[in-house]
């Protein structure tokens, strides 16, 4: 199978191109800025910005699209950004992909995309993922918690805003996350491309824990005290910083704080993984800092 990956050099691209190549697919990978370090050396890399509307030329000859191209969710970019990436950015894919005649559309969404979270990223994600399950291609819709992995941008976000020692989280980090493996999560993306059972099939993927944000931050600072803020300061706090070029934590993070980010019905069993063999994140910073 010939496969384009829209996000192909990010993080969870590299992942999956190497997983493909391993199962002998063709693998294109396409970023605005290809950079083809850390991929197989039959990966293609190909220049490719989403937001443009005509994206038929980068589409042509691919039986298969991955659209993994995505903003953080703590991202807090001005403008419209999130509409552009994530859901004109999904609709230009796919309107290249129904006229390329493309046989399998993935998307990577996420966890809460319908838990009714009103912040523009959610809002996009939503809104791309109603794109997708209208068109006229076969797709697979993957939900997944945070994933964490060499080159992920939530591991050193927590590291670079939250003091090591005494940590204040809203709440006093209730939220619960289930925190995924990338190399755990990207074999599951493959299965989808290739295996019919999963067509029209949207999948919420969790890791094998069930950590509160409390927990988790404490995780990746190695210990610390966590002291409660009450959730209405937060919310004045993240009103007063929001005019700030970018904000740590606005109104948007704010909100989705309200809600856990764990699934209702994790997808494993569809790919006959056993949640005990995938890796929890206290064993991946462990081993990162060699303590493993």
């Amino acid at each position: 199978m010939n496969v384009l990956v829209a996000g192909g050099t990010g993080f969870v691209g590299r992942s999956l191109c190497r997983v493909l190549v391993d199962r002998g697919h063709d693998v294109t990978a396409a970023s605005r800025t290809p950079d083809a370090t850390g991929l197989p050396d039959s990966v293609e890399t190909a220049a490719l910005d989403v937001t443009e509307p005509d994206l038929g030329t980068a589409v042509a000859g691919h039986d298969a699209v991955v659209n993994l191209v995505a903003l953080p969710s703590h991202v807090q970019p001005r403008g419209r950004c999130h509409e552009a990436v994530h859901y004109d950015g999904t609709r230009h894919l796919v309107t290249a992909s129904e006229a390329a005649g493309v046989e399998r559309f993935v998307q990577l969404s996420g966890l809460g995309v319908d838990d009714g979270v009103k912040t523009a990223y959610f809002r996009a994600k939503r809104r791309a993922e109603r794109v997708v399950r209208d068109a006229s291609l076969e797709h697979v819709i993957y939900r997944p918690s945070v994933v964490f992995g060499d080159g992920c941008a939530f591991v050193p976000f927590v590291e670079r805003l939250v003091p090591p020692l005494v940590t204040p989280l809203p709440g006093g980090g209730r939220m619960r996350l289930q925190p995924i493996w990338v190399e755990d999560l990207t074999p599951l993306i493959a299965d989808g491309l290739a295996d019919d059972r999963h067509a029209g099939r949207c999948y919420e993927i969790g890791g094998p824990e069930r950590l509160t944000l409390a927990e988790t931050v404490t995780t990746i600072r190695g210990g610390g005290v966590v002291v409660p803020i009450p959730m209405a300061l937060a919310g004045l706090a993240a009103r007063a910083v929001e005019p700030l070029p970018w904000p740590p934590f606005g109104r948007d993070q704010y909100r989705a704080m309200g809600l856990d980010n764990t699934t209702t019905d994790d997808a494993l069993a569809a790919f006959g993984v056993d949640p005990d063999s995938l890796r929890t994140l206290s064993a991946y910073v462990d081993e990162t800092r060699g303590e493993g």
